[in-house]
Parts: structure tokens; sequence; C-alpha cells
């Protein structure tokens, strides 16, 4: 009864839309791998470490935009799970998250691959769930059947995260020869209507009778993925409203009138308080630009107004004043009624985009130099990015050089970066999950120590062919000579940048990916056509820099824009 229990889970699972499992082999998660293995609705990924398995999944499960599986067996395996929930989590991905355990009377007791597993994940997950020990009631069976529903329900919901369910498993883990591996007919399936909350009339009426009474408005979009529609309604308000409409490269939805260089000009600008907005509206989750976090709690408005459906109240600038938990594509909506613009709205839209000309300029004449940095490299890379492919963008510089160069909307490339948590773990094996979905091509920008440390992203056997991984190798931590506090200290080299020599030739050899390693940026401009053609197949781009180098070229850029806007 139990072992035909498990397997069910596998049918509730595809009657309920899950086409995916990840699975890290194990003994005492036969059943279930074997369960996903043989369903014939469900395709499954064998991923031998767990950490690498957990980010694939949560890759998976962005591009496809359901829930995906992740099956590991007892003990550590469970644990190595938990970086991917973090950032599932944060990133608000449904997963479904399947451990194997030891029956309950063996906890504590000095048995093998054992550690105390349920709730393990309880601070980081939408719900947990301990599966019944013992099936030999009905009542047992239908609880089962009853908390399969609910995980998966709860993960796919209006906040959408990862789902826990521990499930304790008693030998035999494997069913004998003769029996027949059946899926049951009648399993319990309980369908979920996601009902998204809608505002009223007068609540309307009210948003817009209180929005009068402001006469700066800036919008400051989060991560968020690609919508042209809500892009459209943002841009309908930045062009006939004049609405200030401001954002990372990782909010994707920006319109063309965006302002999205505000690192350059916020820290520096003598006009800083005349940037202030009245009302500040924001939507998506997390900002990565800190020059925007610090200006907006250090120069707050008189309202800050929220937009979405989350469950938590995140005040991120200290000066939240409500939340609106409505779709962004129904609040914006609201407003999109061809009302001109006032003076001062006017006005307060030409100085932010007066500093964002002023901002690319600056940049343009900045590259004119050739010189071999991590920063020039960046900029040469994202030019030459194909036409409706992905780009991911891993934690620590390389996401933040990229926030200076966003894609012209016209090549339609959709970003991608694991800003959840911002940690460096796994950020190469989301991006492999979203291949594999994918069309198009995926590049990861991603540095040499995002790159080693999530190295065996690429062991296993379903790399695909429109994978492109760009590594910025400068043998260390080079964020930590850009930033304030490590680079004056004595321990910078050993205990911040923890300098390595390693280079990635023979991580393409071992993966069977083509390599290319240009020395200058003429050879860099050369080897990209190549490197990014479709028939090329998943391959390896490294560049090789000084990290004194990329020292010396950052603060030169900071320095020219401390003179453009003193």
């Amino acid at each position: 009864m139990v072992i035909q229990s498990v397997i069910d889970i596998a049918e509730i699972c595809a009657r309920q839309g899950i086409e995916q499992a990840v699975i890290s082999p194990g003994s005492r998660s036969a059943p279930l791998t074997l369960a996903f293995a043989r369903h014939p609705d469900i395709q499954t990924f064998t991923i031998p470490d767990e950490r690498v398995a957990g980010f694939t999944a949560l890759g998976l499960s962005q591009s496809s935009q359901k829930p995906v599986v992740v099956v590991t067996t007892s003990g550590t395996a469970a644990a190595n799970l938990y970086p991917a929930i973090i950032e599932a989590f944060y990133n608000e991905t449904p997963l479904l998250i399947l451990t194997a355990d030891r029956p309950p009377e063996w906890i504590d007791q000095q048995d093998g691959q054992t550690i105390r597993q349920q709730n393990m994940f309880v601070n980081h997950v939408r719900a947990s769930f301990q599966f019944p020990v013992s099936l030999d009631h009905d009542d047992a069976v239908w609880h089962a059947r009853r908390m399969v529903n609910e995980a998966i329900i709860t993960a796919n919901g209006i906040t959408k995260g990862p789902v826990h369910i521990n499930v304790p498993l008693r030998e035999p883990f494997y069913p004998e020869n003769h029996k027949k591996f059946e899926y049951s007919k009648d399993v319990k399936i309980i369908e979920a209507v996601l009902a998204r909350p809608s505002l009223s009339d007068e609540q309307k009426k009210a948003l817009r009778k209180e929005l009068g009474n402001h006469e700066k408005i800036m919008i400051l979009a989060g991560q968020s993925e690609r919508d042209d529609e809500l892009t459209r309604l943002l841009g309908a308000l930045a062009d006939k409203r004049k609405w200030v409409v401001c954002g990372d490269i990782i909010a994707n939805s920006l319109p063309e009138s965006a302002i999205t260089l505000h690192d350059i000009f916020l820290k520096q600008s003598s006009e800083i308080h005349d940037l202030r907005p009245d009302l500040l509206i924001t939507f998506g989750r997390n900002m990565l630009s800190k020059a925007m976090k610090l200006f907006l709690r250090e120069h707050p408005g008189t309202a800050h107004w929220h937009v979405g459906m989350g469950d938590i109240a995140a005040d991120t600038f200290k000066s939240l004043t409500k939340t609106i938990p409505v779709d962004p594509h129904e609040f914006f909506g609201i407003f999109y009624d061809g009302s001109p613009a006032g003076t001062a709205q006017a006005q307060f839209y030409e100085l932010w985009k007066f500093h964002e000309n002023e901002a690319e300029n600056l940049l343009q004449e900045f590259f004119t130099e050739d010189k071999l940095s991590d920063f020039h490299a960046v900029n040469v890379v994202m030019k030459n990015l194909p036409s409706d492919s992905h780009l991911h963008l891993a934690n620590s510089m390389p996401v933040r050089y990229a926030n200076y160069f966003r894609p012209s909307h016209e090549k339609n490339i959709k970003i991608w970066s694991n800003r959840g948590t911002s940690g460096i773990d796994g950020c190469t094996s989301t991006a492999v999950g979203h291949a594999v979905n994918g069309d198009g091509l995926h590049t990861v920008l991603t540095g040499d120590l995002a790159f080693f440390y999530d190295r065996t992203a690429l062991w296993h056997s379903h790399l695909p062919d429109n994978l492109r991984v760009v590594i910025l190798n400068n043998h260390g931590g080079g964020i930590f000579r850009l930033i304030d506090g490590p680079k004056g200290l004595p321990e910078l080299e050993d205990y911040f940048e923890t300098s390595q020599p390693l280079r990635a030739e023979n991580a393409a050899k071992d993966f069977r990916m083509r390599y290319f390693a240009p020395k200058s940026l003429e050879s860099l401009q050369e080897v990209l056509p190549v490197f990014f053609d479709s028939i090329t197949g998943p391959a390896i781009l490294e560049i090789e820099t000084d990290t004194k180098v990329n020292q010396q070229v950052f603060e030169k850029f900071k320095v020219a824009a401390k003179k453009e806007w003193r």
C-alpha cells in the first residue's frame, strides 16, 4: 500500500499539469524515482548533484511557468537543495520538493543518511507536509492523496513558491519483479480556480483622487518577467502623462523611454533633491541598484504605493504607505486615460530624461578606448547578443556591469538572474534549466568564482545545444576591489578576493563543449558571431582579465561620472 501511494504521487502530479521532474539518484528514494521515471506524461532529468538539481528545476519552472518536481534521497542529499529552495521562495517560483526519509523511529538513532528532515525547509517554503508512514487504512490513503493535491495547489497559487513533502519510507524500496507497476486510475484530484483580486469602482475612483494630490510621480519596476502588454501600458503613461518609469535591466517590462542608467548619476547629481518623487509607485520583486535604494531611503516622497499580489509587505525604501494587491495591468490601466501631464510632472520627467541622456553620452565617450577589462568586455558582449535570445546574469559583478548596457527593444532579449537571494551558487544551473526548456539561444554571463563554484551544473547528460557560457575570468572575486571597504585592506587578496589560477578550458573538454578564449577586444568581436552561431552547440567563451586593470578602469569611469555631474 505504501509503495502504491508513492507511485500515485506521480499520477496526481501529472493530472495536475506537472510535466517535468528532476531526480537525483539514491536508494531510499527509489519508489519516488521509479514513479516519475516510468510515468508516460512526465519528462525526467537525472542530475547527480542535488544542489545543481534544485537550481536546474528552478530554471525549468521559470521557463515553463509550471511547477517542477525535485526528488532526492535522505540525509545531506536533501539538505543540498536548500539554496535553490530559498531562491525559489524569494523569486516566487513553484517547485514541489519530494525528499525520501527514514521512518520516524530511526531518527537520531545513528542510522546512515538520517537527519531531522521533517519541516527542514519550513522558513523558506510555502508549506511543509509529512507523508503518512502507514497507509493501511483508507483514510490514510485519502489523506496522502489530498496532501499531494494541496501541496501542488499551494506551490502554484497566486503567490507561487516551493512546497516540501517529506516521505518516510521503510524497506523494501523496489517493487517485486513479478508485480505489475501501475498508476491508480481513481486518484483524488482537487482542482483550484485562481481568483485574482480586483479593485471596485469606488476603490479606483479613490486612487485617482489620491493620485491627483501628487505632482511628481515615478514608477519603479523591480525584477519581473517580460510582459509586452505591461510594457505598452508603462510606455503610454510615460509618453502621455510624463510619469517617470525607472528600473534595472532585470525589470524586463520597461518601455524604450524608461530610465535605466540611474546608477551612474544618482550618486553624483547636485540636483538630487529635485529628482525626488512625491509619489513612488513600485511593482515587481527585488531592485538591483544600490544607488536607487539609498536615494529613495534618504529622499523619501510623501507616499509610496506597492502594486502586486505578494503576501509580504516589503518596505524596501522605508517609505511604504499603501499596498495594492492587484495585477499591475489592472492598476496602471486605471490611469491610462489620455490626461495631459501637469507642468510640475512634465518638468520632473524632463529632468530625469536629461540625466539619462547625459549618462548615455558618458558611456559612449568612455568606451571609445580599446582596453581589455571586464567592463569593456561586457559592453562588447551585450552589443552582440543575438535577437530573440535569453541572457542569464550571474551575481556579483556580471549583473552589475550588464546593468549599464540595456539591450534595445528591437532585439527582444529576455533577462534572467537569481536575485531572490543574489547568491553565486546555482547561476549556471538555473540557466541550464531554462535552456533545456527554452526557445532561442541562452547566454550565461558569469564570473570565474560563480562558474567554478557551480561547475557541476554541466555534469549530466542533459546539456542543451542552445547554451552559451561567457566567463569573465579575473582569477578571483574582482568585486572586492571595486567596493568600498575591502579594497583598502591588507587581507584583500587572501581573504576577500580569494585568488585562483583556474581556466575553463578543461571544463569545456570534460563536458564536450566548444571553447573560445579571445585575448583582446578585437579578437572578442571576431569570435562572437561564431560563438553565438546556432550550429556551434554548447560552448564556453572565457575572457581572462587582470583584476587590477579592472579596478583602474572602473574607478576611471566613476571619476568621469563625478566630473560630468559635479
